[in-house]
């Protein structure tokens, strides 16, 4: 396999794995912090990263896109030319689950919350659609991870 190429999928399988680090980081570390969150504190936690967030997801769901393509192309006719189909499925699904149904809870949230219990429930809201959003990206990441073992098993099975 030409190293460029190589290359090529192993930006792909990093950016899956930036997004499984994500979503391990929110389902483990910032979900436990909902209880806590109040109308005074959530801006300081929640404004300012999901803004930087959203400007890198951008241009990495841009990167993934391209590499994504560039795997299917040349992996068209593989035995696993359904591990880019799979990755380039979730992506999209991912894609718009963000942009139809969380960024507008982000705008909400963005404006300014002062009800307590409108706050929680918008939290809760936003927390179940990112949970679907995670099992979207460890399908991602589990489809790249077969690609790269399928690759070293066969490349050590002679051995």
């Amino acid at each position: 396999m030409p190293r460029l190429l190589l290359l090529n999928h192993v930006v792909l399988f990093l950016c899956c794995s930036i997004y499984i680090g994500t979503g391990v980081s929110l389902i483990f570390f910032q979900f436990p912090l909902e209880p806590k969150l109040t109308p005074d504190n959530y801006m300081m936690i929640f404004i300012e990263p999901v803004h930087n967030a959203t400007v890198f997801f951008t241009y990495m769901t841009m990167v993934m896109l391209v590499t994504a393509t560039v795997m299917l192309l040349t992996e068209w006719f593989t035995g696993i030319r359904w591990v880019p189909i799979v990755v380039l499925l979730a992506l999209i699904a991912v894609t718009l689950l963000t942009v139809l149904f969380i960024f507008p809870y982000n705008e909400v949230l963005n404006a300014g919350i002062r009800d307590p219990a409108y706050l929680r429930e918008m939290f809760a809201k936003w927390a179940n659609l990112n949970r679907i959003r995670v099992s979207l990206w460890v399908v991602m990441w589990l489809a790249m991870m077969f690609w790269f073992y399928r690759m070293a098993y066969l490349a050590r099975a002679d051995r």
